[in-house]
């Protein structure tokens, strides 16, 4: 590759990190009020969060939990208990399939001995043939068969659909927790799976962890809602920030914030709905669905009028998953209901026949479908529409049904694990992260001026670029910066610094065998490039696996300990090199 070819993609690289790095630097969003006009013509005002100017990307480096402080908590989900209840609704809706297929004397009852099996007893023997047909019809990837007699059929789940449910419950309780942490503000909520029946819940920023554990353990709440009419949006839009002024109160992260001054959502929910009571259509409560695209219901939320006079309740639903509509093959969520459910929602849905009917969630609007007409059958589903994007599509629905679950077969939460951070702390952590940083930075550009003098320059700007491009790989990941990960970039100063030592120390070499600057500068660069590449080699196994293997503020270590040896091979090779030639041919340089 030419020098000027060389320099122009330094150049391309280097401002790319610095348009990455940038939002890191200032703030770009502001939350702003838009008039948006509604399918039915109405118009109503919503709170968006908007980008203040255009830029290329709005990623941050986002700090976790042992910086900011927080809270750090461990949750056991009882996973076998929701199977138990799960395989006691199936067995209450076997009953009721099976006098539809001609077994109506057939009883299913759960297995007393094993709470996960279900018994088929027949008063007719030699029923077995038709009931094994039956299961094998109807449920072949979801039972199976253990053990047959003439008057009885054991059957379980298979192994595969038990993990799957298994999944499913954790998927749920992550969801339930997701959405009651929104109303907290906290800007990144990591909330993951440990194992078949764990939930890591890391909190940064929090100040109220009494509330938070408050709401995380309390059990599910869904409901289906038929969407008043009797107010228009934009007057309920009206109605609730008159509400807001004559109250004084507004929805803000947890009550008594100073950085906020509002009420967390559970709260304001109550007061708003307590404050417009005489406004409001009787048997009507006002409710909010969170924006797509908005962080939390702070940033921005739209306002739903439901009524509350029904009565069918997630405990009524049996189950939900994602689905395909064989009309158009684009993603679906199909749920199923017992038969009181079944019967409620029959009524509810030819109540909201012409509107639309909320899925509320713990005083939040998960999705709010229309209702064409009466749906009276065992199962129902909620159409997407046909937009272009189809993971964006199939993320909505899987989003849905994983509420609908939350609702249906909610997991008890224990605490497990508690830590909480103090802000104080977090404060104290980063300054000295930074200190140590700052002074470790000192020392080798020091050290490397005082050395080796001109290659000791351009080892210092090669590593003044490397850090830069480390957090721009940072910034562009949206990764969040753990003490672990700051002590990462703080190895890799030192390590950055390490192949130029080679590198310099073979031009020595070369010059000292004879060899002429360039010549020498040429065989050092190629020598040194097989033991750089051994070095940084083995080190990236390891952050590999650690990645792999490892959990929270490891992993953290890992990756920014392998973007600092990828753009350490870049800046000490390619950026070094790059500077020397040019200073050889360009500027006549004939010692270093």
């Amino acid at each position: 590759m030419s020098l000027r070819a060389r320099w122009i993609t330094i150049i391309i690289v280097i401002g790319g990190a610095l348009i990455s790095i940038y939002p890191n630097m200032v703030d770009l969003n502001e939350e702003v009020e838009e008039v948006v006009i509604k399918e039915s013509g109405e118009k109503v005002t919503e709170k968006k969060l908007v980008t203040k100017h255009w830029w290329p990307s709005t990623n941050k480096i986002v700090y976790g939990l042992d910086i900011q402080g927080g809270l750090h908590l461990v949750l056991g989900a009882d996973v076998n208990e929701v199977i138990i209840e799960k395989t006691k609704r199936m067995a209450s809706g076997l009953n009721e399939e099976l006098k539809t297929n001609e077994l109506g004397h057939v009883k299913v009852s759960v297995d007393p001995q094993n709470k996960l099996q279900m018994k088929f007893v027949t008063s007719k023997p030699g029923d077995a043939e038709a009931i094994s047909s039956f299961i094998n019809k109807f449920y072949p990837a979801t039972l199976q068969v253990v053990t047959s007699t003439a008057t009885d059929v054991t059957v379980q789940y298979f192994q595969t659909k038990a993990e799957e449910y298994k999944t499913q419950v954790v998927s749920q309780s992550i969801e339930v927790i997701r959405n009651r942490i929104d109303e907290f503000g906290v800007t990144e909520p990591s909330i993951s799976a440990q194992g078949q029946d764990r939930i890591l819940v890391q909190l940064p920023g929090i100040k109220d962890s009494t509330r938070a554990k408050e709401l995380i353990n309390k059990t599910a709440k869904l409901n289906f809602r038929k969407v008043s009419t009797e107010v228009d949006f934009v007057k309920l839009d009206d109605m609730i920030k008159k509400a807001e002024t004559d109250g004084k109160f507004k929805l803000g992260l947890t009550e008594g914030d100073e950085n906020s001054g509002g009420l967390a959502y559970s709260d304001y929910v109550k007061k708003l709905n307590e404050t417009l009571a005489k406004d409001l259509p009787k048997n009507t409560r006002v409710v909010f669905e969170k924006l797509e695209g908005a962080t939390s219901l702070l940033v921005g939320r739209r306002p739903y009028l439901v009524e509350t006079d029904s009565n069918l309740s997630g405990g009524l639903l049996e189950d939900a998953n994602v689905g395909t509509d064989p009309d158009t093959g684009r993603p679906e969520v199909n749920f199923r209901f017992g038969v009181e459910g079944r019967r409620k929602f029959a009524d509810l849905s030819e109540k909201a026949a012409g509107g639309f009917l909320a899925i509320v969630l713990d005083d939040v609007v998960k999705s709010a479908p229309s209702v064409e007409r009466r749906i009276d059958s065992a199962s129902a589903r909620i159409t997407l529409g046909g937009g272009s994007d189809y993971e964006r599509t199939f993320a909505d629905a899987q989003l849905i049904a994983t509420s609908l679950r939350a609702g249906a077969l909610p997991a008890a939460l224990q605490q497990l694990e508690e830590r909480t951070v103090g802000p104080t702390l977090g404060a104290d952590s980063i300054a000295k992260g930074k200190m140590a940083g700052i002074v470790g930075l000192a020392l080798v550009l020091i050290f490397m001026l005082f050395y080796y003098r001109y290659l000791g320059v351009v080892a210092c700007i090669a590593l003044v670029l490397n850090i830069i491009l480390i957090l721009a790989i940072l910034t562009m990941l949206g990764a969040t910066l753990t003490l672990p990960g700051v002590a990462g970039i703080i190895l890799t100063i030192g390590m950055a610094v390490d192949a130029n030592v080679i590198i310099f120390e073979r031009i020595r070499e070369e010059i000292a065998k004879g060899s002429g600057l360039a010549l020498a500068v040429k065989n050092g660069f190629d020598f040194a490039l097989s033991a750089i590449l051994d070095a940084n080699i083995t080190t990236a196994a390891v952050c590999v696996v650690l990645m792999y293997f490892g959990t929270g503020p490891i992993r953290g270590f890992a990756v920014t300990l392998l973007a600092g040896i990828v753009t350490s091979m870049f800046t000490s090779i390619f950026v070094s090199r790059t500077i020397i030639d040019w200073s050889i041919i360009k500027r006549g340089l004939k010692k270093v």
